[in-house]
């Protein structure tokens, strides 16, 4: 077998064999494939797809190009994975709110791909927190305080660092098929007993339409539960940012305000408590998604799944203290400007896409592999959806790391709202459920 043979046969619409595919998920872990034919691999499958049958065998090649963990804990081991938006930093609330539930959730993570943000680069603008445990690190925190958020090792899922990567710089991040096979390589290889996915739809998602966000949850769902792991999936909406912020340290400082109760984002509440109840459900902890729904909002007003947060924060290196002091525990941009509002009425839509492309452009992510992440840069008090326009009410607030930068900002913002005389119905959180 060769790269370029398996090239060729996806390019012609045809799906390689399992072998073939066992083969190439080898190459890319080993650097037999290079970084030209994984990205002519990419890009075929992207155009052309690989089908049903080669969608699984991808999948579980990835996942079996490196170590498979397994788990023997007193509780169920469950997780939740997000297809990535604007402002979506739910991971960090229902991490800890699942732990003080009963659950082990050992979250394999993945930094920002495309326009969207990633939850290891949010975590990693806690000064000193490590994303990169060892196994026995990951087992050891998993024992001790039924969670952590962590990226995937060099031996996990090694065919799909690689492709990650190269996904991201190659314009190919929106394929079904490497989606799929990228979300469960990892999740199948942490040893997960039940898992539930946020499919997200709408202009901040890389899904715009009902029609592609439910194709996606269905190939998710029906490939997860073909290798054994309980799935559910909740299509969710994003036409609009999650949270009102986009960026890494103010998305942090969004979550440390719900989960102390501070200034709770209403919208990251919910969804939280939605996403939770489908996975004790899952993993039998719940009843049903209702009754796991309500355990998760205890979790969270009791202050149990903060507590969790911040023992999980100091475990991973950062400050034993962060819970209590976190406003000044996290960087601040130089420069904070507000985006004057171009127009009035109503905010009747926004391209979350142009949102999220403002923030990477601010530093906040990555137009090449290997940029550096500026943690501090981002977007705040974003308007949303049905809100009242006037221009003497910024539509938000820009943080930046210089002048210049700032300017080309608000600029971006500006461009990304829409506005008209009536307010339209507020989209709603979730949409469907696929079970």
């Amino acid at each position: 077998m060769d790269a370029r043979s398996i090239i060729a046969l996806v390019r012609q619409s045809k799906t390689p064999s399992v072998e073939e595919l066992n083969w190439f998920a080898q190459g890319l872990a080993s650097g037999a494939v290079t970084d030209a034919q994984a990205g002519a691999f990419a890009m075929a499958v992207f155009l052309n797809g690989l089908g049903e049958v080669g969608r699984v065998s991808l999948t579980r090649a990835m996942r079996d190009s490196g170590k498979v963990l397994h788990w023997d804990m007193p509780g169920p081991v469950l997780d939740k994975h997000s297809t990535g938006g604007i402002g979506d930093c739910i991971s960090l609330l229902l991490a800890p709110a699942l732990a003080a539930c009963g659950a082990y959730v050992p979250m394999i993570s993945g930094r920002g791909l495309g326009h969207t943000g990633g939850t290891l680069d949010k975590l990693e603008a806690i000064p000193g927190f490590r994303t990169a445990l060892t196994e026995e690190q990951l087992r050891t925190q998993i024992g001790d305080i039924r969670c952590a958020i962590v990226s995937a090792s060099a031996e996990i899922a090694p065919a799909d660092r690689r492709l990650y990567a190269i996904r991201d710089v190659t314009s190919t991040v929106e394929s079904i098929d490497l989606i799929t096979a990228s979300i469960l390589a990892k999740k199948l290889a942490a040893g997960l007993e039940a898992l539930v996915l946020d499919v997200k739809v709408g202009s901040g998602a890389f899904m715009k339409t009902m029609e592609q966000a439910e194709a996606l949850a269905r190939a998710l769902v029906s490939t997860a539960q073909g290798a054994g792991c309980m799935t559910t999936a909740l299509i969710t909406d994003m036409s609009q940012p999650l949270a009102t912020a986009a960026g890494n340290a103010l998305e942090v400082i969004e979550v440390m305000e719900t989960l102390t109760g501070t200034s709770v984002n209403t919208a990251l509440w919910d969804l939280t408590a939605a996403l939770g109840g489908e996975a004790l459900a899952l993993g039998g902890i719940a009843a049903d998604a209702a009754d796991g729904a309500g355990r998760i909002e205890q979790a969270l007003e009791s202050g149990a799944a903060a507590e969790y947060f911040g023992r999980m924060v100091a475990a991973q290196g950062g400050p034993a203290d962060f819970v209590d002091r976190w406003p000044d525990r996290l960087p601040a941009a130089p420069v904070q400007r507000e985006v004057p509002c171009p127009g009035e009425g109503f905010v009747t839509s926004i391209d979350g896409f142009a949102l999220g492309q403002a923030v990477v452009r601010l530093g906040g992510g990555r137009l090449r592999e290997g940029d550096k992440v500026n943690p501090s840069v981002g977007l705040s008090d974003m308007a949303g959806i049905g809100e009242e326009a006037s221009r003497d009410v910024p539509l938000a607030m820009v943080h930046a790391a210089t002048e210049a930068e700032a300017d080309r900002a608000v600029q971006a913002v500006q461009a990304a709202y829409g506005f008209g005389p009536a307010a339209p119905d507020e989209p709603p959180l979730v949409h469907k459920r696929i079970a």
